[in-house]
């Protein structure tokens, strides 16, 4: 990794290269996205030389916005690794203390209790990022805020009575993501995939 941040610090060194010079934490914003997205789809094409790739550029971006910060005093690459470490001593206590577990749900459900306790207390945060993409975003937020889980009969409803308006469609969206996952179904991946599919038939 020190590999990696020296080469950007030298890349948004005074002599280095006007681009990488001129961004910022907001102007990456998009290739953060980008980045993960084509990585996922790396991810999904079973290619080991494109997720190989793609994971770079994902690690790229840490970099990039490890150099900007640290250049700013804020914070800089050493921070980042020591949160996530001690993230995931704190969160994985079966592993790194005494804590027994069953299987994974347990540990999915302890992963939930340490994260609320951790932010008890502390400002609110939107739980939800708003730069998910939407149906990854309804899928999230149709699980932490408990939102009413459509059934079939629901959405044959809506289906009948469904007018040509973002209104309605939205609801029809946001129902069928609800129904995905009551039944276990991510409904951004199976939308992903089945598009993949489409395209290359």
């Amino acid at each position: 990794m020190e590999t990696l941040l020296e080469t950007m610090r030298r890349l948004r060194a005074p002599d280095g290269c006007p681009w990488d010079r001129e961004q910022t934490h907001e102007s990456l914003r998009p290739y953060l996205l980008e980045e993960a997205a084509e990585t996922a789809d790396a991810i999904a094409s079973g290619d080991t030389e494109a997720m190989t790739e793609e994971l770079g550029d994902v690690l790229l971006q840490v970099a990039f916005h490890a150099v900007i910060a640290e250049e700013h005093g804020d914070f800089g690459y050493d921070q980042i690794e020591k949160t996530i470490v001690d993230k995931l001593i704190r969160r994985h206590p079966h592993v790194f203390a005494d804590t027994e577990v069953k299987d994974s749900d347990e540990v999915v459900s302890n992963w939930h209790a340490i994260k609320a306790k951790e932010k008890a207390g502390k400002a609110p945060q939107i739980d939800v990022p708003h730069s998910l993409p939407a149906l990854m975003r309804a899928a999230e937020l149709v699980k932490k805020r408990n939102w009413e889980t459509a059934n079939k009969e629901q959405l044959q409803v809506m289906c009948d009575k469904l007018e040509p308006t973002p209104e309605s469609i939205a609801s029809l969206v946001l129902g069928l993501v609800s129904y995905a996952r009551a039944a276990g179904i991510n409904a951004e991946i199976a939308l992903r995939d089945e598009l993949l599919k489409r395209e290359v038939s």
